[in-house]
């Protein structure tokens, strides 16, 4: 890669890390900010091992703060999508999977400016909203890394306490991205230069686990996720309009 793709790389891996260290939405720029300058799908294969190491991170981490009945509710439905992901991988282009992972990312930051505050009654954890959400979220998880949207969807109105909400967060995503692994072999993601990459990057995005633990302790979230959600929707603008 030239220096800048190393560059919006080493960004795209610590993102990954403040998502992991309970910075949930972070995240979600990743793909789409690396698919600037390659292929969506190999960003996916290179982004994949730093999303696993980083995992790790996040589930020492928040080992203890979890809701195993949400996890419930959405794992069977995620490997379902994962499935569909793999099933219908070599039916989409580079093209189309960069506007795929345009228009997730653009939802994504829409949804975060314009939704409306969740209400006070937190909803119980049920199994249709969940499969149906897991299932969506399987899959542009499997596409491009970008479960985040469809997660929080379902997750947040169930009002869980911060804490639990990133430990929950955490370990589903690691499942997936454990589930993933095996898809993304088969389809040639994870090929020797992906993967010598993606060592590399490991380090920022176990900075990045570090850096989401001490930011989400100290740091106001609103004018964070405020940044971050610009930052998207000003990066998935470009996906879009080059994939049209």
């Amino acid at each position: 890669m030239e220096m800048l793709g190393w560059v919006l790389a080493v960004i795209a891996a610590f993102s990954i890390g403040l998502a992991k260290g309970g910075l949930s939405m972070v995240g979600t720029i990743s793909v789409p900010l690396l698919a600037l300058v390659m292929s969506p799908v190999q960003a996916a294969g290179i982004l994949l091992p730093v999303y696993i190491v980083s995992d790790i991170g996040g589930l020492i981490a928040f080992r203890r703060d979890f809701d195993p009945r949400v996890l419930r509710t959405l794992v069977p439905g995620a490997i379902t999508g994962i499935a569909l992901g793999w099933a219908t991988a070599h039916h989409v282009d580079d093209a189309q999977v960069g506007l795929i992972v345009g228009v997730i990312g653009m939802a994504f930051a829409l949804n975060a400016l314009l939704r409306s505050r969740i209400g006070a009654s937190a909803r119980p954890p049920r199994w249709g909203a969940g499969s149906f959400w897991g299932t969506i979220s399987g899959y542009t998880s499997f596409v491009s890394h970008s479960g985040a949207a469809p997660y929080q969807v379902y997750a947040q109105p169930l009002r869980m306490t911060p804490m639990t909400y990133a430990g929950t967060t955490t370990i589903f995503f690691a499942i997936c991205n454990a589930v993933k692994l095996i898809p993304y072999a088969l389809l040639g993601q994870l090929s020797a230069h992906n993967l010598s990459v993606a060592a590399v990057l490991m380090v920022p995005g176990v900075l990045g686990v570090l850096a989401g633990l001490w930011l989400v302790r100290r740091m106001s979230q609103r004018i964070f996720y405020g940044f971050i959600t610009w930052a998207l929707m000003l990066v998935s603008a470009k996906l879009i309009w080059d994939g049209i």
